[in-house]
């Protein structure tokens, strides 16, 4: 029998545990966007290279905005890694970027506010911040509207069904306490408004008091909806009540909507005559109640009772927007008047 000197031995048994791990994958960054706010306008070129990954494997990269947002896109969410071990894309503009391998199968969430840890499909992750100087985020603008905080919103959306910008000075709080959003021609584009409120209301009934409406350009939009960013597996919780031709004078011009909106049994038009009116909806586990009144006439009702959210951490928002989608422009601004929110519990 053969006897090995300890320090022999230790470096016999580092030997063969370097020879039988396997290397560990990992990811670098070649070409880093500069730090930037969030912008759905915009995309910016992104590059990398990883090593030990396997046929098969893909990056899932994010942009942070306030949270992770998934690149490029969210139908759109793997970035194929080239025979030379590199990968390269274009994603909208974050503060801060990161990149993660994974197996396949791997179903990454769309948005999310803590990124997934190394672990089981997950095989690397990598994060840097933009490059440049650190952003310095212009400050948010708070309005106190019928008892609530209320941000108004600085980023463009989708919600007109192609990505339009939104304008802070589009929103503002009147000497009587009435909410005021419009659209408006800037350049070569119209912007609209936004507003957020600032916390979690849950289920319950929500109510809007809004000044007639009527006069809303056939291309504008008004929607008092909620909304969860980090839930688009649930269809962000959305529900509410959409005001609007959507581009077509003829079509009924107001509709209750549970998300997705592509499910027929989603959406119910109605017609909303001039005047004021209440939109309100009632939320509670398993179903949604909406109806419009006018003093105590009912204009319109519905109840949902299936496809209904559960709650989580949506917010109430009110949105005055241009229809991307409509074959009619716009002629000319649009404001609405919200003279009152109220939620009951």
């Amino acid at each position: 029998m053969i006897e090995l000197h300890p320090g022999a031995a230790a470096l016999l048994l580092a030997i063969l545990t370097s020879t039988c791990t396997p290397p560990q994958p990992s990811i670098a960054f070649t070409k880093i966007p500069p730090a930037a706010e969030g912008n759905p306008f915009k995309f910016v070129p992104i590059e990398g290279k990883v090593t030990h990954a396997k046929p098969g494997q893909q990056i899932v990269l994010y942009a942070k905005s306030l949270v992770w947002w998934i690149q490029p896109l969210a139908n759109q969410p793997f970035t194929a890694i080239r025979p030379d071990s590199t990968w390269q894309t274009s994603i909208h503009p974050g503060t801060d970027y990161a990149a993660l391998l994974v197996e396949p199968g791997y179903a990454p969430a769309l948005t999310t506010r803590e990124l997934p840890k190394k672990d089981g499909l997950v095989l690397a992750v990598a994060i840097v911040p933009g490059a440049g100087p650190p952003l310095v985020l212009s400050p948010r603008k708070i309005l106190h509207f019928s008892g609530y905080d209320w941000e108004i919103r600085r980023q463009g959306s989708s919600r007109g069904g192609k990505p339009a910008p939104y304008d802070l000075s589009n929103a503002w709080v009147d000497s009587s306490g009435f909410l005021h959003l419009r659209t408006s021609r800037q350049a070569d584009h119209w912007a609209g408004a936004e507003a957020r409120m600032t916390q979690s209301l849950g289920q319950g009934t929500y109510r809007f008091t809004v000044r007639d409406v009527s006069h809303l350009d056939p291309s504008t939009g008004l929607s008092m909806f909620t909304w969860d960013e980090l839930a688009a597996d649930q269809h962000h919780r959305e529900l509410g009540v959409e005001v609007g031709h959507w581009g077509d004078p003829s079509s009924k011009n107001a509709q209750y909507v549970v998300q997705p909106s592509e499910e027929p049994v989603n959406v119910v038009r109605f017609d909303a005559p001039a005047g004021p009116l209440t939109y309100s909806f009632h939320w509670e586990a398993g179903k949604v109640f909406f109806k419009t009144v006018r003093g105590s006439v009912t204009i319109a009702a519905h109840e949902f009772t299936s496809g209904v959210p559960s709650p989580g951490g949506e917010s109430v928002n009110i949105s005055v927007f241009v229809f991307g989608a409509s074959p009619i422009p716009p002629s000319t601004g649009s404001e609405v008047i919200v003279e009152k929110f109220e939620f009951l519990p």
